[in-house]
């Protein structure tokens, strides 16, 4: 069984649609994870990250031993459930994306990079609940939960190899500040830096304001 946590968002698109067209993948023998979900959006809200996955990943694969979180009315006994989950064994692989701001998960700046929860209740940030809106998913900031169940940094860490995919230009100023300026709490994805498996893929336009002769220094 390979145990694998699924990224959302408009970022993943294409990513997830290559992945789940890939030829020879044993489906039946994956379960599935998720970074995040916001608090208080029924799930056939278009933005809600529970029907994101039903129709972008587990609905096209077969997987049904699959994690979603449900805040419903408990979001902190959600977070614990699917946290027992979580740990009862390692996870082979992280899918991940990086916020315009620099989030990992929902772990806004500044980052928590101690607390050991593997999920965690956050106040969202206005640059995070901004993004919802440039992507679409909202009509304006003020119908962005403020709240979300997100995936903690050291959780993320525990995975044996992390892939993050971050394509557009609205991601360059964050890729800059997180694989060029230090590892700190403000640019929480720069701890991916610190990970021995960790795979950044880039497109022309998140790369672009990158210095040519890049070195990654941890």
């Amino acid at each position: 069984m390979a145990r694998i946590i699924a990224a959302t968002g408009a970022s993943q698109f294409e990513f997830l649609e290559a992945l789940t067209s890939a030829p020879g993948i044993d489906w039946p023998a994956v379960e599935m994870f998720h970074l995040d979900e916001y608090v208080g959006l029924p799930q056939s809200h278009p933005a809600s990250f529970r029907k994101y996955l039903l129709d972008r990943f587990i609905s096209k694969t077969g997987v049904t031993r699959y994690h979603l979180l449900d805040p419903g009315r408990d979001p902190a006994g959600a977070a614990r459930r699917i946290g027992a989950e979580l740990n009862a064994a390692p996870i082979d692989i992280a899918f991940v994306g990086v916020g315009e701001n620099g989030h990992l998960a929902f772990n806004d700046p500044p980052a928590d990079f101690e607390i050991s929860d593997p999920y965690l209740i956050v106040e969202l940030n206005e640059a995070c609940r901004q993004q919802q809106v440039n992507e679409g998913w909202f009509a304006d900031a003020s119908e962005v939960p403020r709240q979300a169940i997100s995936m903690s940094v050291r959780q993320i860490l525990k995975a044996k190899e992390i892939i993050a995919v971050v394509p557009d230009g609205r991601k360059a100023q964050a890729v800059k500040a997180c694989f060029e300026g230090p590892i700190s709490p403000m640019a929480p994805a720069s701890i991916l830096r610190t990970h021995a498996n960790a795979t950044i893929f880039l497109d022309p336009d998140s790369a672009a304001l990158l210095s040519p002769e890049l070195t990654v220094t941890k």
